[in-house]
C-alpha cells in the first residue's frame, strides 16, 4: 500500500500525467495545467451560452484569472493553437478540453451520507462537469433506502453490487476521519481506480489507484496564517508610524 502524496507513490509522478487527447493520441500534461483546464472549460461554457464563437487567449486568461501566455502554453499541451487575430474556436476548444479530461460522463459514488456527503450530492457542478452522483453509501442502517438528492442511500455492505449496477467510475469519500481508510479500501475492492477524499485523514491506496485529497480545514488554516501575517504587518506598520 502506498501513502497518498504528491510524487510517484501512486505509480507515476503527479508532475506529468498521461492524458488522452480528443483525437485519441496521448501525451504527458503537467498537473498544474490539468488543474486549470476545468477553469478554462467553465469560462468557455459561459461565453458559448452568450453566443460567442471565438475567444482570444487574453479573454480566456481574464476568465480564468491567469495570464495569456500561460493559457497559450496550457492549451498547446492539447495540440490546440489559436489563429492570430482571431483566437480559438470556442466549440472546438471545449471539445478538446473535454476530451483531455475524459470526454464522457463519469458516474460518481459518494461514501458517507452525513452533512458533507449530502451537501456534495446536491452540488450542481458535478452534473454540469459530467460527474453525476448515481449512488450514496453509508454504514448507518437507519439511512438505508432514504432518498437524498434523488438518489437512494445504500448500506456499505452492498457497495460492490451498487458500483457494478450503476457503473460508477469515481468514488468520493465524505466520511468521518476514522472511517476514511475503510471507505477507500471498499471502493478499491469494488473496482474503482479514482478516489477523491474529503475526509480529514491520510489514507493509503495501491499504486494503480489515483487519489486526490480536498482538506477544507487545512485550506482554512493556511488562510488563517496569511490573515495573521497581514494583521501583524498592519500592527507593525502602525507602531512604526
Amino acid at each position: 500500500m502506498a501513502i497518498a502524496g504528491t510524487t510517484s507513490d501512486r505509480g507515476q509522478s503527479l508532475g506529468e500525467i498521461g492524458v488522452v487527447r480528443s483525437d485519441g493520441s496521448s501525451s504527458p500534461i503537467p498537473e498544474a495545467t490539468l488543474t486549470r483546464l476545468p477553469v478554462y472549460m467553465r469560462g468557455l461554457v459561459e461565453v458559448a451560452e452568450d453566443g460567442v464563437t471565438t475567444v482570444s487567449s487574453r479573454q480566456l486568461a481574464d476568465l480564468a484569472g491567469v495570464n495569456a501566455a500561460k493559457v497559450r502554453k496550457d492549451l498547446s499541451h492539447l495540440g490546440a493553437h489559436g489563429k492570430r487575430g482571431v483566437g480559438y474556436d470556442v466549440n472546438r476548444l471545449l471539445t478538446e478540453i473535454s476530451g483531455a479530461l475524459g470526454g464522457s460522463v463519469t458516474p460518481v459514488v459518494i461514501v458517507g451520507a452525513g452533512n458533507l456527503g449530502r451537501a456534495l450530492s446536491r452540488y450542481d457542478g458535478f452534473m454540469a462537469g459530467g460527474f453525476p452522483v448515481v449512488a450514496l453509501i453509508d454504514s448507518d442502517r437507519s439511512l438505508e433506502g432514504r432518498m437524498i438528492s434523488g438518489v437512494p442511500v445504500t448500506h456499505v455492505d452492498e457497495m460492490d453490487a451498487v458500483v457494478a449496477a450503476t457503473g460508477c467510475q469515481l468514488g468520493i469519500v465524505a466520511t468521518p476521519a476514522h472511517a476514511a481508510q475503510e471507505a477507500v479500501d471498499r471502493l478499491v475492492a469494488a473496482g474503482l481506480r479514482s478516489v477523491l477524499n474529503f475526509a480529514p485523514a491520510v489514507v493509503s491506496v495501491p499504486s494503480e489507484v489515483q487519489l486526490r485529497k480536498v482538506d477544507l480545514a487545512t485550506e482554512l488554516q493556511i488562510l488563517g496564517y496569511y490573515e495573521h501575517v497581514r494583521i501583524s504587518q498592519e500592527a507593525t506598520g502602525q507602531a512604526v508610524g
